[in-house]
């Protein structure tokens, strides 16, 4: 097969006042015609910095080594040595991108059809009408609703999976010879992303396109990929088919990658981590047995609820008259009931836009309700003053999806924890205040050490784990854990997953657990709701759920599942 790609000992190192990184270690791959080569590692394993380089984009402060090659159309061109302007027209027209956040990757402050006719004018000297046919004909062929209104649509007035189908749209407008998807799918909903990846094939055997797709998640790179490369420190530790990788990993690092996957098959009572095989080769998992978790609902339930929800009801202004009078409402929860019994997991399923998020905040008050009742230990919160509630604070917090946004960059994070202690007059001065402070932040698996760092160096993973800290300050009861380990790589998405599970034994907490992935849901839950356009859809055991789903939707959000 003819080469598209051929890449030579890449070393790309990023050099700062702190001295000098090594990103990328001397990696060496290739990719044929037509091929799909799937590229897996965690966070900082240098797989994103990789493809950068092949597109010329790295930063100014980046170096690659004089020795490396990136080699274009069987070994004719090295795009690391060739000049800029010869540079700018492979980029775009004969190699695209396709970026992991779609929402920074669009300028917000132009129309989402500007954007894909600038590219194409651009790069194929065509005129303003041209470019506005074929940027609607690629709006089609994504399958985006309505392309004429989202050729006029500004980026935030789109969902992600739209903004995602304009990325590609834009990515595909110039007929490229290479598509490099970084994290295509990270964060999207499972029927959104089984669309995006369905959308993908279709284009690779329509264009005869090959693809570089890059991701953190085995099951999305078990459903398109040939060939895989695991890479580990900015080295390839292994490469192969992708279904032998898979199937039959051979370095241990893989094998943590493959086995620190939830799995719908079974529940444990730990989750596997990539530490338990570089530090001691295996794993030996313990499975929680059906009878098991029956035993511990039924214990669950035998007790008073500690929050009974019943015809709940949210709803937000849609459309406002001149004089700013509500003339149509968009109802977000629509008589919602349920109860959560003390140290359960109680899990809540669905599509982005479902009601869930929303939920979540109107339990926490947060968000306001329209109708209805919310009882957190037989009282009703929705009655209450915003003093009344005060105390109610301490015992509700909640763990958001993004762990950066949440904490403030010019606080250290150990002022970030105790700042809520101060708030609420805990522990009589400052001195204990920063005693416990520390002593939450050994619990969460960081050091005492941490307290004066910034949220910016730390990665997503130990942000998480500052925000649950901060949330632990109060001595809460009930979390409401809001997609907190959606953007998660899977080795750290099961550390934090293990905590959860550690912190709900050692302090008694309940969780309501929301998350778009059912195959965390199933590891991590009691009981599960399942929400559509604002309606509860489904209540039930995540076991009978999975294995006999009687609601079209819900059977839809299973057969989305990737690699299942």
């Amino acid at each position: 097969m003819d080469k598209l790609l051929e890449i030579n000992n890449l070393v790309i190192d990023f050099h700062s006042e702190q001295g000098m990184t090594r990103a990328v270690d001397g990696i060496s791959f290739f990719l044929n015609k037509g091929e799909t080569l799937g590229i897996v590692g965690e966070s900082g394993s240098g797989k994103s910095v990789s493809s950068l380089s092949i597109m010329r984009l790295l930063p100014a402060s980046a170096r690659c080594q004089t020795d490396s090659t990136v080699y274009w159309k069987n070994a004719a061109t090295n795009l690391l040595t060739i000049p800029d302007d010869q540079m700018q027209k492979i980029r775009g027209a004969q190699i695209a991108m396709i970026f992991q956040e779609p929402m920074t990757s669009l300028n917000p402050v132009f129309r989402c059809g500007e954007q894909v006719t600038e590219a194409i004018q651009i790069h194929q000297k065509v005129n303003f009408e041209t470019a506005k046919k074929q940027a609607l004909s690629w709006f089609e062929k994504v399958k985006l609703p309505d392309p004429e209104r989202i050729f006029n649509a500004y980026p935030h007035q789109i969902s992600g999976g739209q903004k995602q189908r304009v990325m590609i749209a834009m990515a595909m407008s110039c007929n490229p010879d290479l598509l490099i998807a970084d994290e295509p799918t990270t964060a999207l909903d499972v029927t959104v992303q089984k669309a995006i990846l369905d959308l993908m094939r279709d284009l690779r055997a329509e264009t005869g396109l090959s693809m570089l797709f890059i991701s953190h998640d085995l099951g999305v790179i078990s459903e398109i990929c040939d060939r895989v490369i695991v890479m580990h420190q900015g080295k390839v530790v292994e490469e192969g088919p992708v279904e032998q990788v898979l199937s039959n990993p051979s370095h241990p690092y893989t094998k943590g990658l493959v086995a620190c996957r939830p799995s719908l098959k079974q529940k444990l009572w730990r989750m596997p981590t990539v530490p338990d095989f570089l530090e001691h080769g295996h794993f030996e998992a313990r499975v929680i047995t059906h009878e098991e978790d029956q035993s511990r609902c039924a214990q669950l339930q035998s007790q008073r609820p500690i929050l009974e929800v019943s015809h709940l009801q949210v709803r937000y202004p849609a459309k406002k008259s001149w004089w700013g009078k509500t003339t149509e409402w968009t109802n977000a929860v629509q008589d919602i009931s349920f109860e959560v019994y003390p140290g359960e997991t109680f899990g809540l399923a669905g599509e982005s836009g479902c009601g869930k998020t929303t939920l979540g905040r109107t339990i926490a008050r947060l968000t306001d309700a329209h109708s209805g009742e919310i009882l957190y230990k037989g009282q009703n919160l929705l009655t209450m003053s915003d003093a009344e509630f005060r105390p109610f604070r301490k015992e509700i917090q909640v763990v958001f999806q993004d762990p950066y946004a949440s904490l403030n960059p010019k606080m250290t994070i150990g002022e970030a924890i105790l700042e809520p202690m101060k708030v609420h007059q805990l522990y009589g001065n400052d001195a204990a205040r920063k005693a416990k402070t520390i002593e939450l932040l050994e619990i969460v698996g960081l050091k005492a050490d941490h307290y004066q760092r910034y949220p910016h160096q730390f990665s997503g993973g130990q942000r998480q784990r500052i925000c649950v800290a901060r949330a632990l300050a109060l001595e809460p009861k009930f979390l409401v854990c809001d997609e907190m380990v959606s953007a998660l790589d899977v080795s750290v998405q099961a550390t934090v997953l293990n905590l959860l599970m550690e912190l709900r034994e050692t302090f008694g907490l309940t969780y309501l657990f929301i998350s778009h992935d059912l195959s965390v849901i199933k590891q991590m839950c009691d009981r599960l709701m399942v929400m559509n356009q604002g309606q509860m859809e489904v209540l039930g055991y995540p076991e009978d759920i999975y294995t006999r789903p009687e609601r079209p939707y819900v059977q839809k959000l299973i057969e989305a599942i990737p690699g299942k």
